[in-house]
């Protein structure tokens, strides 16, 4: 079992929290394009082969690997001279807050104010939320379906009738990945998961 972090954005965090999350999706790169056509791509792989003998394994694991989660966060010293290392850690997706103990190489004194942190800076100590894989697969972005929209946290209920939840993901992708990202339709590792208790 391997563990890599993984970033979300703070609404989909609270969509993890709330376990309407079960899966993200992620542009494959380098582009299979660029190595030539895939090898049977809508079939669940371990690697993808992209032509040209180029194997490119999934950046986000497997089956069975961990994934923990960086997102916005910030410290805020809570010991005193016996307890140097005692630090709040402020979760600025829900605004929680939780007591945790720093290593000994990390000094949480030097955090003075409330700031927001790029979650890319939340070091793995900090992360509150640990996600196992349980699939992988490889997909054009556009053919997600109704179900797995709403498996990637859309806040609507899945009715029979009524709005599509894939426009609200397409409108979500547009909104991280630039206006033009979802026309493109690029090849996308879909990486299902469930959430760890600890």
């Amino acid at each position: 079992m391997k563990e890599r972090p993984i970033l979300f954005s703070a609404p989909m965090v609270r969509a993890l929290l709330d376990g309407s999350k079960t899966q993200t999706r992620r542009v494959v790169k380098p582009k299979p394009s660029f190595f030539g056509s895939m090898t049977n791509p809508t079939q669940p792989f371990k690697t993808l082969d992209a032509g040209l003998h180029c194997p490119i394994l999934c950046p986000y694991g497997q089956p069975g690997d961990r994934l923990w989660v960086r997102e916005a966060f910030d410290f805020i010293p809570a010991g005193g001279p016996d307890t140097p290392q005692s630090c709040e850690i402020v979760y600025w997706a829900t605004g929680g807050h939780e007591t945790r103990c720093a290593p000994i190489d990390y000094n949480p004194m030097i955090y003075g104010h409330e700031k927001v942190r790029p979650s890319i800076h939340m070091p793995r100590w900090a992360s509150r939320i640990t996600l196992e894989v349980t699939g992988v697969r490889v997909e054009r972005l556009q053919d997600i379906s109704r179900g797995d929209a709403m498996g990637e946290g859309c806040p609507f209920p899945n009715m029979a009738q009524g709005d599509d939840p894939r426009q609200w993901y397409a409108d979500l992708w547009r909104q991280i990945n630039g206006p033009d990202s979802w026309d493109l339709n690029p090849w996308v590792w879909v990486v299902e998961f469930k959430k760890v208790t600890a």
